[in-house]
């Protein structure tokens, strides 16, 4: 079960990330009403957006909760010998495309 405290980083990483966003579209403005030409954002958007990014991923793995395994070997259990090693690409398909040529033919 999730506590509050790591639906807290999911909230506070997304709030960052979103004033991050708002930060750099707020710098552009600028840099277009002072007619400067743009070469980077200012650090500090940028290490907004990174952290807040980082605790919205370490929040959310926490939300989610556990992990379980992923276990080849469960699909293998139910399936018999005759259909190990069947391949859809080696299906016959029986289709009208052999009818709708006799037909053109004659």
């Amino acid at each position: 079960m999730a506590s509050i405290f790591d639906k807290f980083l999911v909230a506070f990483g997304l709030l960052a990330l979103a004033h991050a966003a708002y930060s750099a579209a707020q710098h552009r403005s600028y840099l277009r009403l002072t007619e400067q030409e743009f070469t980077t954002l200012p650090a500090d958007v940028t290490v907004q957006t990174l952290a807040g990014l980082l605790v919205a991923c370490y929040g959310i793995v926490r939300v989610v909760g556990k992990f379980r395994e992923i276990r080849t070997t469960s699909d293998l259990e139910t399936r018999t010998w005759d259909n190990v090693s069947s391949h859809v690409a080696f299906y016959s398909v029986n289709h009208r495309g052999k009818y709708l040529n006799s037909v053109v033919r004659g």
